[in-house]
């Protein structure tokens, strides 16, 4: 079993930046993919981003391409998200997800966090 822990959400200002972290642990890690969703007021829970265990592969949606920055420290088994020029429609509790598979991650169908909230404001 795999379990995630995420950090680093909080109220910034339209144009700042936050760094998410993805904490996790169990002995089953090893060679999991890793991810971020979001999920605003009302809405459904989106994909953000992926990253395969080597990070050599990384996919994004493209409401953050070039703004947002998916990296791992598999030593340290913790997944970021780099979070630059935010939007207030950025504002959602960010979740953090892993599973096996770079497609399972992308599919919303991993293991998953509890959750961090970003909150953007105009």
């Amino acid at each position: 079993q795999v379990q995630l822990v995420e950090s680093g959400g909080g109220l910034v200002q339209a144009g700042g930046s936050l760094r998410l972290s993805c904490a996790a642990s169990g002995r089953t890690f090893s060679g999991y993919a890793m991810g971020w969703f979001r999920q605003a007021p009302g809405k459904e829970r989106e994909f953000v981003a992926a990253i395969s265990w080597s990070g050599g592969s990384t996919y994004y949606a493209d409401s953050v391409k070039g703004r947002f920055t998916i990296s791992r420290d598999n030593a340290k088994k913790t997944g970021y998200l780099q979070m630059n020029s935010l939007k207030p429609e950025d504002t959602a509790v960010y979740y953090c997800t892993a599973a096996p598979s770079f497609g399972t991650v992308v599919a919303g169908d991993g293991h998953w966090g509890q959750g961090t909230q970003v909150t953007v404001s105009s």
